[in-house]
């Protein structure tokens, strides 16, 4: 899939970046925290960690992380809204917040099936859900006693107990809300602090995310520069392009068995996907049946939903999420080079 962008305004976009952040998953968390210090030192304005699925929790890296650096804020990529209760988290994050003396982002997500399901979650109104966990987990930040009676959140004069020493305060921590539904990214446009954006969709679907962020901002009276807009960026950086483009496909492929709605929002056909999920042996992938599907997805898919590449390659893609409304590239490491990708790309 070819640019819709010149150079030049590739090259004005790429001058516009800057507030990388990298996005870890899929890593011991010791690696999570040396590469987090290597991003700090190279001029990364943050770090998410990731909770997607029942591999590591987000908290324990993300304090970790805090623990280990001096500068570079810390998100999590997103923990759900179903399997914690909302005074926990709000309890929870005003911990970091002290740890990290105010580093700390939380980024919040409805988490998805079947994963939820075979944990004995049914996600019932998604929406409504975030709605009263963002609503309540702010106030509680806020340090205001909460007595509330919602459908997911039900809360009977609530307040934090801050820890000793350190005063009933409001804690101003932004709250990002994780979507890739149009519906969800409406609630946050509407709700919440901040935007995450999915990653692997492609620059043309944030035309349709920004327009729904855009419609919620709108109803509740808010522009749309109060509104960070994150995004994750799945990145494969080499300076063999084709091999890059090689190590992405993987990744590329599990998404495509395991999180079909992403890659049907990007504008992957039915029949691609089909294709994949039937060649792998449905989801969970049978053994070895990622690498058997993998290669039925063409190089250019790999392109247009990934920045990879050399790291020429990479910033022009970069810019193209910039300037279709991404504000701050999270950049997801598809490749197991994470400290060449940062000093390549900073």
């Amino acid at each position: 899939m070819g640019s819709c962008y010149t150079a030049t305004e590739l090259a004005e976009n790429g001058k516009k970046i800057r507030r990388l952040g990298l996005y870890l998953q899929d890593m011991h968390v010791r690696d999570m925290v040396s590469y987090s210090r290597i991003a700090e030192q190279y001029g990364f304005e943050s770090v998410w960690v990731a909770e997607s699925r029942l591999a590591r929790d987000a908290v324990v890296p993300a304090t970790a992380i805090a623990t280990d650096t001096n500068r570079i804020k810390v998100g999590t990529g997103v923990i759900n809204t179903w399997t914690r209760n909302a005074a926990l988290i709000a309890q929870t994050f005003a911990t970091l917040d002290e740890l990290s003396n105010g580093r700390v982002l939380l980024g919040l997500g409805a988490w998805w099936d079947p994963l939820a399901r075979k944990v004995g979650i049914k996600r019932t109104k998604p929406l409504q859900c975030m709605r009263e966990y963002v609503q309540i987990i702010r106030s509680l930040l806020r340090a205001e006693e909460v007595n509330f009676e919602g459908e997911f959140v039900k809360m009977d004069g609530v307040k934090l107990d801050m820890l000793h020493g350190t005063g009933e305060r409001p804690r101003a921590i932004p709250i990002f809300v994780g979507g890739t539904g149009f519906k969800m990214l409406e609630l946050a446009g509407e709700i919440a602090d901040g935007v995450l954006l999915n990653y692997l969709v492609s620059p043309k679907y944030n035309e349709d995310a920004l327009s729904s962020i855009k419609r919620g901002a709108e109803k509740a009276g808010r522009r749309m520069d109060e509104i960070d807009t994150a995004q994750l960026i799945a990145c494969s950086v080499d300076e063999d392009p084709d091999k890059a483009v090689r190590l992405a496909k993987n990744h590329v492929t599990m998404t495509l068995g395991q999180q079909p709605h992403i890659m049907k929002a990007s504008g992957v056909k039915d029949e691609l996907i089909r294709a994949v999920q039937e060649r792998m042996g449905g989801w969970p992938a049978k053994p070895g049946g990622i690498e058997r599907a993998a290669g039925l997805v063409p190089d250019d898919v790999v392109r247009m939903l990934t920045a990879s590449g050399s790291p020429e390659d990479c910033r022009k893609k970069i810019a193209e999420y910039v300037a279709t409304g991404c504000k701050s590239p999270l950049l997801l490491p598809l490749s197991a080079n994470v400290e060449y990708m940062v000093k390549s790309l900073a």
